[in-house]
């Protein structure tokens, strides 16, 4: 069973990461396809990136794990506020755990595999991009 919810929770923790990464993969997606050209793909890219959309990722990535965490608890049985108390440091280690697996995994698929798969599509990306 803990295995179980612990697939569950690694479920979570990989929607979050492409959630967050939702300004680069429809750009990356479209051109792969053909339904758009490099040029506006980039454009596309630099818009959701550089605009408000990114911080609305951000904020529905962070509610997307808020929500796996408190399912994981409830299925581990801490379902109460006297529970949650004794059962402190494990859900403040978790949560951490959690929060700090979400963020290496959007760093190396939004930073890494992304961009690569869009710098091999054409799209301007590799002077920006981080191992430079």
């Amino acid at each position: 069973m803990i295995i179980d919810d612990v697939k569950h929770l690694w479920k979570w923790i990989g929607g979050s990461a492409l959630l967050a990464s939702m300004c680069c993969v429809p750009s990356i997606l479209l051109v792969a396809f053909g339904l758009m050209s490099v040029s506006t793909a980039d454009a596309l890219s630099n818009d959701l990136y550089f605009g408000p959309f990114r911080y609305i990722l951000y904020g529905l990535t962070i509610a997307l794990l808020t929500i796996g965490l408190i399912r994981y608890f409830q299925h581990q049985g801490i379902c109460d506020l006297d529970t949650a108390k004794r059962e402190r440091r494990r859900i403040v280690n978790t949560s951490l755990l959690v929060f700090i697996i979400s963020v290496l995994v959007y760093i190396v698929w939004n930073y890494f595999i992304l961009e690569i798969l869009g710098i091999s599509l054409g799209l301007p990306w590799e002077e920006d991009a981080i191992w430079k």
